[in-house]
């Protein structure tokens, strides 16, 4: 059973995207209704907002590989994006991504941005790191 994460960070609330997590092959999506709000100057969806959604589901699915929640942090040490088409106002974009690779301290992680229709509108990999929280102890 999927669950929705919406407006838990200030770059969801702004720019209008879920994460949705849950789905049987253990990984996140990030999904954002294009708007004229999400364009660039040519009417289409901005390369910065599609690499951010391929970001946001590398992220979460790194997270979802040690917290079923994907709320453990992970922070982006590279990435790399691939802009293949444009993604249109009014269509709805979905990112996906899946673990590669990695080792005890990096995870490396494939992601795919795709329209409503089915066409690729971008690829990206990276390189995660989890993010140790200092709890008076152990981390």
């Amino acid at each position: 059973m999927t669950e929705t994460i919406r407006n838990e960070t200030g770059a969801q609330r702004s720019l209008g995207y879920i994460i949705e997590i849950g789905h049987p092959d253990g990984t996140a999506r990030c999904i954002l209704d294009v708007t004229e709000a999400h364009g660039n100057r040519h009417g289409v969806l901005h390369g910065g907002l599609a690499a951010v959604l391929l970001d946001n589901a590398m992220g979460a699915t790194s997270s979802l590989t040690v917290d079923q929640t994907g709320r453990v942090p992970f922070l982006t040490v590279s990435m790399n994006t691939q802009f293949l088409a444009p993604a249109h106002v009014g269509k709805r974009v979905t990112a996906s991504a899946r673990v590669t690779g990695g080792g005890r301290s990096l995870l490396f992680l494939a992601s795919e941005l795709v329209d409503e229709d089915g066409r690729l509108i971008a690829t990206g990999t990276g390189v995660f790191k989890r993010v140790r929280m200092e709890t008076g102890g152990d981390a």
